[in-house]
């Protein structure tokens, strides 16, 4: 068996949504003919950690960890230098020194493992520049890296760009990233769009390649088990409440799973709801909103507080994986949010993905003519509502809420298009574009 070696800064078992392309990845990749070698970050001070993606992993598998140098991690004084450090000096990420102190490792693997193929992902795009330096070394081993989120176009550095000295360096760093990969991927069609449209000299068109994020249908196997039901089929069309976690089976329950910053903020949607209830469309000793993942309480009290919704609220810290999945199928509906920008248009979040599986209709209020959109449209999976418009987004939560108290199944998926996007699937593409290499 062919021997890749992935490089890999987010892996089991740290914590988000950014391990679990990788990490799902190397779960099927044997079945096509390739043994993944896994190089990534120690666990120590791993600033968030689930131990639930540990099982995706075979346990044979070899993963090479060394030092993550993370001055993120440490505290006081020094915690606060190291901070500014790490944010405002290293290019082009805190993870540089990683890179730099891993380049070693990564050499020894190559030798010691016969690795035919070197794979990156980002972010951390500090991966990339490790592999630019066993590419010199050994220049006959092809390298295939992987744009999970775009670089100098990704719409949180739009937002905020760095200073035009240290874009420069980033935009000639993404520029030979591009040049001496032997093979790309990015994450959406209108990501290779941009990368191709934002380097017209390069001929990108026959190098590059989409492999969007997905579902891995056996996170959900336990579940639909549970429901008396072995199909992952007609999990999609289930309306039944799993038994593994506690609901709220009298009030209309809407989830969201992430996090809120930058342009993703909740205003539009937590401003509908509350005008709907206002206006007595909406009665708000039915209804109740979970979110499930890292916010500023403070931020979430002065929404809930402004548009009268106090009680209807609650908010979960960061839970594992498969907790987090049991939460999804017991609600009656899942909210997306994403925000308007430069650039929003090209990117959807990992997890509607399994939004899209979880058999609950998505509420998304993102970017309408964005790359998540065209997503939920093709897979009819959800209502969308862009996200600067009020009363769009009102009249979604309406028909939602109605549907519920009706007792009306309004959720019929695009079965086929679903499929599409099954991890084991998506896997099998990425094998194909190792082949080429190999």
């Amino acid at each position: 068996m062919k021997k890749v070696l992935m490089i890999a800064h987010s892996f089991p078992p740290a914590g988000g949504p950014g391990v679990q392309r990788t990490s799902k990845f190397v779960k099927y990749l044997r079945s096509y003919g390739w043994e993944p070698v896994i190089l990534t970050r120690d666990m120590v001070n791993m600033p968030l950690k689930d131990e639930s993606l540990v099982k995706d992993i075979p346990k044979d598998i070899s993963v090479i960890r060394s030092r993550a140098w993370d001055l993120n991690s440490t505290t006081g004084i020094a915690g606060l230098i190291g901070k500014f450090i790490s944010r405002k000096i290293m290019i082009p990420d805190s993870e540089r020194l990683w890179e730099l102190f891993s380049r070693k490792t990564a050499e020894d693997v190559i030798k010691s493992h016969n690795i035919r193929l070197i794979y990156t992902t980002s972010l951390p795009y500090s991966s990339h520049i490790m592999a630019m330096h066993l590419k010199k070394k050994y220049p006959d081993i092809p390298w295939v890296a992987d744009f999970r989120d775009e670089w100098t176009n990704n719409p949180y550095i739009l937002d905020n760009p760095h200073n035009p000295l240290r874009m420069n360096i980033e935009r000639r760093m993404e520029h030979k990233v591009l040049q001496l990969a032997d093979y790309l991927i990015t994450n959406t069609p209108i990501m290779l769009k941009n990368f191709i449209k934002n380097n017209p000299n390069m001929k990108l068109e026959d190098k590059f390649f989409v492999i969007p994020n997905g579902y891995d249908h056996e996170d959900f196997k336990h579940l639909v088990h549970e429901q008396g039901n072995s199909s992952s089929d007609s999990k999609m069309m289930s309306n039944t409440t799993s038994p593994c976690h506690t609901t709220h089976s009298n009030k209309f329950t809407i989830t969201y799973t992430g996090s809120f910053y930058g342009r993703r903020k909740p205003d539009i949607f937590f401003q509908a709801l509350g005008q709907l209830v206002n206006e007595g469309k909406v009665d708000k000793d039915k209804i109740y909103i979970k979110l499930i993942g890292n916010f500023k309480q403070e931020q979430v009290k002065q929404l809930t507080d402004l548009h009268n919704l106090n009680g209807v609220v609650e908010v979960f810290s960061y839970m594992a994986h498969d907790e987090c999945i049991q939460n999804m199928t017991s609600s009656d509906c899942l909210l997306l949010i994403e925000g308007a920008g430069p650039g929003a248009e090209a990117f959807y979040t990992g997890k509607v993905f399994e939004y899209m599986i979880s058999g609950r209709p998505i509420l998304a209020v993102i970017p309408a003519k964005g790359a998540a959109a065209q997503l939920i449209r093709e897979t009819a999976t959800g209502s969308i509502s862009d996200c600067t418009d009020l009363n769009g987004t009102k009249n979604n939560i309406e028909f939602l809420y109605n549907s519920w108290l009706e007792g009306k199944n309004i959720y019929f998926p695009n079965k086929d298009e679903i499929r599409k996007y099954e991890r084991n699937t998506l896997t099998a593409e990425l094998a194909k574009v190792f082949d080429r290499g190999s």
